[in-house]
């Protein structure tokens, strides 16, 4: 660690990716002198690779019952005080075009890093001070102020906001650092564990699915039962290993661990009915008819999946028979054997849990200044855009709050 004193800061700002450059900024252009800092050279990277690139940046529907919580009602004040309708206000300042792709998700038309420089420029509006490439080595309370003993110096803060992710994407950088701080300040954290994350199976009753790698289509999907249920209509994607694809991923939020998920390859319609009334008269191939509704692919798995000829003919098919394979195509229950880790999750479910924090400032109601933003929070959205308006939100609750409270103090 580097010795000497740096300037007192009214707030530290820890991470600088979404989250944390939004608080730094607020905070700072309301009159607070903000440090902030990442143990990073690289910003933002989160940013930078979501949707491909364009960055899913919001969605117009975000609102509580977008979001998995222990505590579901906490995140209702921040969502309604800083809406999509903020965030794009912001965006048309900088004369960023966006646009709509499905359900209410937007996306740059550009490029990721157009958000990544408006967030640089609203810092730098607010006269943020950066520090990166900067690892902190211990976080101390002293009376009023905290001192964090870093590797470029000691900072010392009237308020600290903990904006450093979740486990998510250990690639670029993601660790437990802000659970730790938590755990130190005394609050207690829900249990952690990869969320929007593709699921995998055995591999030996998977084998019949490993040719579909690549083929994609609408479903209906479920899991769980009363409040822990979760369904959704997505496209589903085969993998080597399991499925993946939006269904999946928002799925995966709500599984457990040797519960089945259920899927409905018809789209809702009754596949008994529909592969009956089809028999009359009909002198196709089974393979031949499930390819009218299903990927030609996966009819032919689905018919050796099943035992079935797919080269015989349906009118010789009994209708018994036609509706085992119709309940399957409309409940086809499997049972995942697990995840894909952290390394492939777009999100970590679980964090600090929120019954320790104001559900308006995002302050630890039993420690003063420390405020906690962000993915580190047990908070955790749908995929389409849900993460980041929670990032957003939840960055101008605390950095409002942390420089109220810097300006009162003087």
């Amino acid at each position: 660690m580097t010795q000497g004193r740096k300037d007192r800061f009214d707030v530290a700002v820890l991470g600088a990716g979404a989250a944390g450059m939004m608080c730094a900024a607020v905070a700072g252009q309301r009159g607070a002198r903000v440090v902030l800092i990442d143990h990073a050279t690289r910003l933002a990277e989160k940013i930078r690779i979501s949707g491909g690139g364009r960055c899913n940046f919001t969605n117009l529907q975000a609102g509580p019952a977008n979001y998995l919580s222990s505590n579901p009602h906490f995140c209702r004040s921040a969502l309604a005080r800083y809406t999509p309708q903020d965030f794009l206000g912001l965006l048309r300042r900088y004369d960023i075009g966006w646009h709509e792709k499905h359900r209410g998700q937007l996306f740059c038309n550009d490029s990721a890093e157009d958000i990544i420089g408006m967030l640089r420029a609203e810092c730098d509006a607010g006269s943020v001070h950066w520090q990166t490439g900067c690892t902190i080595d211990e976080i101390r309370k002293e009376g009023d102020d905290y001192l964090l003993l870093t590797t470029q110096g000691t900072v010392c803060a009237g308020a600290v906001v903990v904006a450093t992710g979740g486990l998510s994407i250990p690639k670029i950088g993601a660790t437990d650092f802000g659970y730790r701080i938590a755990r130190q300040f005394g609050l207690k954290l829900v249990e952690t564990r990869p969320a929007l994350v593709p699921l995998t199976f055995d591999g030996q009753a998977w084998q019949p699915f490993v040719p579909l790698a690549g083929v994609s289509m609408e479903v209906d999907i479920a899991t769980g039962s009363g409040k822990t249920a979760g369904a959704f209509k997505e496209d589903l994607l085969w993998t080597h290993r399991g499925l993946s694809g939006p269904a999946v991923l928002q799925i995966s939020s709500f599984w457990r661990p040797g519960t089945p998920i259920e899927v409905d390859l018809f789209d809702g319609e009754d596949a008994a009915n529909w592969l009956i009334g089809h028999k009359k008269g009909s002198k196709k191939h089974l393979n031949n008819l499930l390819g009218e509704r299903l990927p030609a692919r996966l009819a032919d798995a689905w018919c050796q999946a099943a035992g079935l000829q797919g080269t015989q003919s349906v009118a010789d098919m009994p209708d018994k028979a036609l509706r085992q394979l119709g309940e399957a195509l409309n409940r086809w229950r499997l049972v995942p054997s697990g995840t894909e880790g952290y390394k492939k999750a777009e999100v970590t479910l679980g964090g600090v849990d929120t019954r320790g924090l104001s559900s308006a400032t995002m302050m630890a109601r039993e420690v003063p200044g420390l405020y906690f933003i962000g993915e580190v929070v047990d908070v955790t959205g749908w995929l389409g855009g849900y993460n980041f308006q929670w990032a957003w939100a939840s960055a101008v609750a605390a950095g409002e709050a942390a420089a109220e409270a810097a300006l009162a103090a003087r």
